[in-house]
């Protein structure tokens, strides 16, 4: 099963990838590596779960936010790779979660991002990750993260 029947088999899709909201790309192939941009919870162009974990938001939302925030970075390494079927690794995920002082779930936060990619790539979507807690992010968001992805 392709990675596009999976993601159906699992109710997803992936999104077009969202614009750059300063200047930078999507995404960069270099050789077999795809580096993305941190992405946010962008659904149709509304950014989606805005605030502060352990203020405005739970670990729920929170969880939410970084399963969106992965499909958008998926949409940049398919703008790159082609096709999510030419992913052969997920190698390292780095995560960022908008979050108060004393909030210390950062990791089940990104979770919901590391939990999917499991769910869509199974041991190729196993990788290494940084969940780290920041008190502010670009535009309000509560999650940002980007990827390091090895493509054949």
């Amino acid at each position: 099963m392709g990675v596009e029947e999976k993601l159906k088999a699992l109710g997803l899709s992936i999104p077009e990838a969202p614009k750059p909201v300063a200047a930078y790309i999507p995404a960069v192939k270099l050789d077999n590596m795809v580096y993305t941009a941190g992405q946010l919870a962008f659904v149709k162009g509304e950014l989606l779960y805005k605030g502060r974990l352990g203020k405005d938001l739970g670990i729920k939302e929170g969880y939410e936010s970084a399963r969106i925030c992965v499909l958008n970075a998926l949409a940049a390494v398919k703008g790159v790779a082609g096709s999510l079927d030419n992913i052969e690794r997920i190698v390292k995920l780095t995560g960022y979660v908008n979050s108060t002082e004393d909030f210390t779930d950062q990791p089940k936060v990104l979770n919901g991002a590391s939990e999917l990619l499991k769910d869509i790539f199974g041991e190729a979507g196993l990788h290494a990750r940084c969940a780290i807690g920041v008190n502010s992010l670009p535009l309000g968001a509560s999650v940002e993260l980007d990827l390091i992805v090895r493509i054949k």
